[in-house]
C-alpha cells in the first residue's frame, strides 16, 4: 500500500472542486476527509499547493517582492511588465513585503524561484568578479 502525497490530495481536491461547483458542502467534506485521514496538520501546505494549481489554471502568477521601502507605481509597472514577459504573458499579482534589512534593490520570489536584485547581491557578485580577474 503506497502513501498518498500532498500533491495527489491537492490535485484530487482541485479536480473534484471543478465538478462540485454547486455543492455547498464540498469544502466541509474536504475538511472532514483531511481530519479522518489525520492530515489536518498538513493543511497549510495543502492549501498553498492548491492555491498554486488554481493560479496556474487561471493563468496567474503570484509574485512576492521584498524591498527596503514601498514600491512606487512606476516600479510596480516595470516589475509586472518584465515578469509578464518572462512568464509568457500571464497575469502577475504582486505582493509587497518591506524588509528593513535590505540596503536597496529588490528580492523577487515567484513560486520556488528567487530573483535577487539587491544591492548586497550585486556587490557580492562584483567582489567575486574582481577576485577572479585579479
Amino acid at each position: 500500500m503506497s502513501a498518498i502525497s500532498n500533491n495527489n490530495i491537492v490535485e484530487a481536491i482541485f479536480l473534484a472542486s471543478k465538478e462540485s461547483k454547486e455543492d455547498s458542502q464540498f469544502f466541509h467534506k474536504v475538511v472532514h476527509f483531511l481530519a479522518k485521514k489525520r492530515l489536518l496538520s498538513k493543511s497549510k501546505d495543502i492549501l498553498q499547493n492548491l492555491n498554486k494549481i488554481i493560479n496556474e489554471a487561471e493563468g496567474k502568477v503570484m509574485v512576492r517582492v521584498f524591498s527596503h521601502k514601498k514600491l512606487d507605481e512606476n516600479t510596480r509597472k516595470e516589475i509586472t511588465h518584465a515578469l509578464s514577459k518572462r512568464y509568457g504573458g500571464k497575469t502577475i499579482i504582486l505582493e509587497e513585503s518591506l524588509d528593513e534589512k535590505l540596503l536597496g534593490g529588490y528580492k523577487i520570489e515567484v513560486n520556488d524561484e528567487v530573483i535577487d536584485l539587491t544591492i548586497k547581491n550585486k556587490l557580492e557578485k562584483l567582489q567575486e568578479y574582481l577576485t577572479i580577474v585579479s
